[in-house]
């Protein structure tokens, strides 16, 4: 019987980047238990431990050596084995010399496709101390490091220097050599309150041992937990709440091994400048955890991590306070420096900023954006001055001194700068939407002037780039433009405005026309995005099928089309949908093998059978009804009433012979049928869904 025992795998190393640590935890351990799988080595369950110094790795009940396997070599076959007299060939006699066994140990096999020679061998696995060193080594070379390095005189390479490998199994230690240092069962505490070696003797005691000895919370997890419970307590305490982003507690948690969290305080007075601006600061620029109160307006507190325990937390607030005051009185002077003159007056400067070699400057990409957004606007019966002036005015922040310190920032301070210069509320409100939605799931524009703006903005944006011919491809999008047209068909859809895609796209490439060829441009665009659209209706579970049939009858407005699809899902709900949809299958494989014999007109006079006359009389009655569904458009009704059509187009296939002799009986047919098909193209073309029943 195979026996179990635990495994510690530990790297030692000098500071890790903080902001890849978890995905190096996280590959590591994937790597890892990967290749166990790979050599038949079972094991219970693993778990990750992730320090700034460490990359950890705990796998219990693994087994000590693999499976003993049956391994069937194939050699040559029985009649190139043998000549003619029966004798073994010189390939007989080969193959059994190379699995080091006489002829007479070899076995015939006989299979579908002939007989072979085969040997048949039982393999006995290894022990698992003597191939894990490789495991170890092969995951550590598969993680994900974009630029490796080298230190001292050392040949070996790793994303930081190596300084100590731990490997203990059970209780034995491993030997061998990693990154050409021996492995050994000493791991290291906190480099400043436990900086000696610490022997592992037991595999599973690790995490504990590091807690109580090394002064050092091994667990990712438990160290991100304290961290934020440690903040929320201090600001709490100070009557506030705790603003925590989840991307930088994550990288402050890689930042430290034994956290202690701090409170620390800033004068009263930086709190005139805008707050997003003391939030950027303290987040990106010190990972501090700003504090606000209750009713949402920032404190003038902050909440810093520190990786010590001191034993005079006065002093490291104290160090922390220092260190904020000059950033604090810099993004107060560049705020009063750039509000010396109104917005507008910061619109010179754009002609001097290039937005793209081949499109221009800033000014001309503001300038076209005027145009689109005045036509978006004129669309929306909306006040086409405040649009053009917002368009105008959306980039000017971009050259403040605050923006350019801090660029993240675009957009919040032209609202503010265009609030201070006594813009319209809507102007401004635009200049902060235009940006919007950042990433998946971000909030859409919700001023009218920001949702044109935004449109333009990123219509410009992309039409412009795909007429220079760079398109994104599987790795690059330099210019962000999956997002921008994700973004643009999230507003027009969840807003929803009911704009023509490609009369939009259109009009932004004539804007374009003096600088590059638009010609194919607009085209190209709009299906990039329509693939965009397939994936973006799918997460919102609206079948691939579904989609698939309402943009093959080349709808162009994105609101239009997903008010189709969701009904088209609702209807497929209902008993009716198998027959209809069953019934367009039937009509477009009869029309597409006779398309050119087909007139769209009917010819009353040669209508014979009664089952004809029902059902261009219902096509008729339905083509009224549903007219004015789809001007408003009541997708989910019209196909209820098209499903009307199931019994007379049954009788129709039951009574009538379409492919009759006479050729004019034949083709007042096919022009019925395809009465019947247009008015199922005015959805959907159903034929296309692959189910009939939800």
């Amino acid at each position: 019987m195979v026996e179990h025992r635990d495994l510690l795998v530990e790297i030692g190393t000098e500071e890790l980047p903080p902001t890849a640590l978890l995905k190096l935890s996280a590959a590591f351990e994937r790597e890892f238990r990967a290749r166990l799988e790979e050599q038949r080595l079972p094991f219970e369950k693993s778990e990750s431990f992730a320090t700034p110094r460490r990359l950890a790795l705990l796998v219990y009940g693994l087994a000590t050596r693999q499976a003993d396997r049956k391994v069937l070599r194939k050699g040559p076959s029985l009649r190139a084995a043998f000549d003619e007299k029966g004798e073994p060939t010189s390939a007989a006699s080969g193959f059994a010399r190379s699995c080091g066994v006489s002829l007479a140990e070899l076995e015939k096999e006989e299979t579908p496709k002939g007989s072979w020679l085969v040997f048949r061998q039982m393999q006995r696995g290894f022990n698992t101390t003597d191939i894990i060193v490789d495991i170890a080594a092969k995951s550590l070379e598969a993680l994900p490091i974009p630029k490796r390095m080298r230190w001292a005189d050392r040949e070996e390479e790793f994303i930081r220097p190596v300084h100590w490998i731990t490997m203990v199994f059970g209780t034995e230690p491993i030997k061998g050599r990693l990154f050409g240092i021996d492995i050994g069962q000493w791991t290291r505490g906190h480099r400043f309150h436990r900086p000696g070696g610490i022997r592992v003797s037991v595999a599973s005691e690790y995490p504990e041992l590091l807690r109580t000895k090394g002064m050092v919370e091994p667990s990712f997890k438990l160290r991100r937990e304290s961290i934020r419970t440690q903040a929320q307590r201090l600001a709490e305490e100070a009557c506030g709440r705790l603003v925590v982003e989840d991307a930088l507690l994550d990288e402050v948690t890689a930042l430290c091994e034994w956290p202690c969290a701090i409170m620390g305080a800033f004068d009263e007075s930086f709190l005139e400048v805008p707050s997003e601006v003391l939030k950027e600061t303290m987040q990106k620029h010190q990972k501090y955890f700003p504090v606000i109160s209750p009713a949402g307006a920032l404190q003038p507190r902050f909440i810093t991590i520190s990786n010590i325990q001191s034993l005079d937390p006065s002093e490291v607030r104290a160090g922390n306070e220092r260190v904020i005051r000059p950033r604090f009185a810099d993004a107060a002077f560049f705020w009063q420096h750039d509000l010396e003159k109104p917005l507008d007056k910061f619109a010179p400067r754009l002609s001097q900023v290039i937005f793209q070699d081949k499109l221009g400057t800033l000014a001309e990409k503001s300038d076209r954006v005027e145009k689109l957004s005045r036509h978006i606007a004129g669309l929306l019966s909306m006040n086409e001055e405040l649009a053009g002036r917002a368009a105008i005015l959306s980039k000017c922040d971009l050259v403040t001194q605050m923006v350019f310190e801090f660029p993240s920032l675009q957009g919040t301070m032209g609202r503010y700068y265009a609030e201070r210069s006594g813009e319209d509320p809507c102007i401004a409100a635009a200049i902060d939407e235009q940006y919007l939605p950042r990433y998946a799931d971000d909030t859409l524009p919700q001023s009218s002037c920001g949702q044109v703006l935004a449109v333009a903005d990123k219509l410009d944006t992309l039409v412009g780039i795909f007429a220079i011919g760079q398109r994104p491809t599987g790795v690059k999008d330099p210019y962000a433009l999956r997002r921008a047209s994700i973004g643009v068909l999230r507003i027009l859809i969840e807003t929803p405005l009911p704009f023509d895609l490609m009369e939009l796209l259109e009009h932004a490439s004539e804007g374009l026309q003096d600088r590059v060829d638009t010609t194919s441009a607009a085209t190209e665009v709009f299906n990039y995005c329509m693939e965009r659209l397939k994936k973006y209706l799918q997460s919102r579970n609206i079948s691939s099928d579904v989609v698939d049939s309402v943009l093959a009858i080349g709808l162009t407005a994105p609101s239009d089309i997903q008010l189709r699809a969701l009904a088209i899902e609702n209807f497929l709900l209902l008993p009716e949908a198998n027959a209809l949809i069953a019934a367009h299958k039937r009509i477009a494989n009869i029309l597409r093998k006779h398309d050119h014999l087909i007139d769209s007109a009917v010819d009353q006079s040669l209508l014979v059978e009664d089952a004809e006359f029902k059902l261009k009389e219902r096509v008729g009655v339905l083509q009224s009804k549903i007219t004015p569904l789809i001007q408003i458009q009541d997708y989910r009704n019209v196909l209820e009433a098209l499903s009307e059509l199931r019994v007379d187009v049954d009788r129709f296939f039951d009574e009538v012979m379409v492919m009759v002799e006479d050729s004019s009986l034949r083709c007042n047919r096919f022009a019925l049928l395809r009465n019947i098909e247009t008015l199922f193209l005015q959805i959907a073309d159903l034929s296309l869904l692959n189910r009939t029943t939800a």
